[in-house]
């Protein structure tokens, strides 16, 4: 059977959706990633939380939106964990990401009952975003992550915003200026970290359950989407993509990530693969800007043997 145009059409606003969702994770990885220069591996465990915590609340009654908010604490309260192991325990950020990420594997399992998945019956409950209405959870995600980033952007433009992106990028520099960077680095965790889980509990709704695996691979799913959107925007924006557009961007990735998915998925190729292709999209990804600087310096230096040549000739 061949390739139906049509059928891709139809799973493109799926696809827009579920990438929004995972945008937040995509900002809350690019906090740690780059601001912070931590690769933190809390996230797949943070993201289940999420997910496990605002199903269970809305199986109790609470509303939809009250349980993503205390997802999103719950998220917090993860990466504060791991914040506190690196800084107090002086125990390696990435080891610290395992262990609470490990650790929560059994309080996720705790949250929802010691069951491995729990349903949401998507009938009975008035949800913010699900996938039976895709268009106005496409709207819903996209105002509530344009908020997001308006509220990154001011905040990182604060004092103490500011402060937070100077421990990432010069952490001795920062220390001597007389800022606590341990503070800054437990901070930063846990608003990461409570992004990704506000970004587990909106999917949990969108698909109508939580699983315990449903985190599983996140940080990579997350790099992706930061590094796709980071090198769309340096393509179109070059030096005028500001610390707004690049928040932007970085969501944009998501979607383009899951575009591509779709895509993948639509050309029939065994879904087996996916993390595979994941992991080569983010490889790629990361090698394109360092081998387009070493051709940019190459050049030059050609340029420069050339003209040395040219005059020593003369």
């Amino acid at each position: 059977m061949g390739l139906n145009f049509g059928n891709l059409i139809g799973a493109l606003p799926g696809g827009i959706a579920q990438g929004l969702i995972w945008g937040f994770m995509a900002l809350g990885v690019y906090i740690t990633f780059r601001l912070l220069d931590i690769a933190d591996l809390t996230v797949d465990g943070s993201f289940t939380t999420g997910g496990a915590v605002t199903v269970m609340l809305i199986l109790s009654g609470v509303k939809p939106m009250a349980a993503i908010l205390v997802a999103a604490i719950a998220g917090v309260l993860a990466g504060t964990v791991t914040g506190l192991l690196h800084t107090v325990f002086d125990i390696p950020a990435i080891l610290s990401g395992i262990l609470t990420q490990f650790a929560l594997y059994s309080i996720n399992l705790a949250i929802m009952g010691m069951s491995a998945n729990k349903g949401l019956p998507v009938d009975k409950y008035r949800l913010f975003v699900t996938s039976r209405n895709i268009p106005a959870s496409i709207v819903k995600s996209l105002l509530l992550i344009l908020l997001v980033i308006g509220i990154l952007y001011w905040y990182f433009g604060t004092e103490h915003g500011s402060a937070m992106r100077a421990t990432g990028s010069n952490p001795e520099m920062s220390k001597a200026q007389g800022i606590n960077i341990n503070s800054m680095k437990v901070i930063g965790l846990a608003i990461s970290n409570g992004f990704v889980a506000m970004s587990g509990g909106l999917l949990s709704q969108y698909q109508g359950f939580a699983d315990i695996n449903m985190g599983r691979g996140a940080i990579v799913i997350g790099l992706a989407a930061v590094i796709i959107g980071e090198v769309l925007g340096n393509a179109i924006l070059g030096k005028r993509m500001n610390f707004a557009l690049r928040l932007l961007f970085v969501a944009i990735g998501g979607i383009i990530y899951y575009l591509v998915i779709v895509v993948v998925l639509w050309m029939k190729l065994d879904s087996n693969y996916l993390k595979l292709l994941t992991a080569i999209v983010v490889a790629v990804f990361l090698a394109v800007p360092n081998m387009q600087s070493k051709m940019k310096n190459s050049f030059k230096r050609a340029g420069k043997r050339s003209e040395k040549n040219t005059k020593e000739a003369l």
